[in-house]
């Protein structure tokens, strides 16, 4: 399949680096080189990133805070990220609008889909930040549902592993990777791809996700050029 629009989703923990924490300067680099790339190829870029590298509601809420406000303290952290990514991609000499489904007017725009539109129809890559805007839904959720507002062609899922395996292939030398599989066969092997909210979503609105390893140089590019590269889930 040829992808024209892309919503892109990336782990706030891969912008680590080699760091335990925070985010490593030289990795952000890295990406805006690799986005800036296909950006170059024509192709229309939404970005959502995760903010595990700052802060999980999730731990936050098992340490004894309040769920809602942990998961509030999340968000932040992606918008966090979201101002980094801004940053690198510009100074790569790419054109950047943030989204925030949280308003804060002063550094970033609020989410309005026709505007979002617009900005990658001009060949601007935009930064969704702040999740859905709302408490007990994860990045994935929200790039799921933003990708499927924006119209885009594929979710591409980077993390650090080449694909999706019959096990995690970092505990399990023999574990297999896939090729394609189907959305039915990632839910009933139970394959950790994304949170079964994003997931179902995904599945009910037929959009295909594609999970590659974001750290291997030229992946991306290849993947856009319809070469096999990961796992795709359709």
């Amino acid at each position: 399949m040829e992808y024209k629009r892309i919503l892109l989703k990336l782990s706030g923990e891969a912008l680590m680096g080699e760091r335990q924490y925070g985010i490593d300067p030289k990795r952000l680099a890295e990406y805006a080189e690799e986005i800036k790339e296909i950006v170059d190829m024509g192709i229309e870029v939404a970005i959502v990133i995760g903010g595990g590298n700052i802060f999980r509601g999730v731990a936050g809420a098992a340490g004894g805070m309040d769920r809602v406000q942990a998961d509030h303290m999340g968000m932040l952290a992606t918008v966090i990220n979201g101002l980094a990514l801004q940053s690198a991609l510009e100074q790569a000499g790419l054109a950047t609008r943030l989204q925030s489904a949280i308003e804060m007017n002063k550094i970033a725009e609020p989410f309005i889909k026709r505007k979002a539109l617009r900005h990658l129809e001009k060949g601007r890559v935009v930064i969704f930040g702040a999740g859905t805007g709302n408490p007990y839904f994860t990045t994935d959720t929200g790039a799921t549902l933003r990708a499927i507002e924006i119209k885009a062609d594929a979710i591409l899922k980077g993390t650090r592993v080449d694909g999706i395996y019959t096990a995690d292939p970092e505990k399990d030398p023999s574990a297999v990777k896939y090729e394609t599989i189907s959305y039915d066969e990632v839910m009933s092997k139970d394959l950790k791809v994304m949170d079964l909210t994003a997931f179902a979503l995904s599945k009910e609105n037929k959009l295909p996700i594609v999970v590659f390893n974001m750290n291997k140089t030229g992946n991306l590019k290849s993947l856009l050029k319809g070469n096999k590269v990961g796992t795709i889930v359709n």
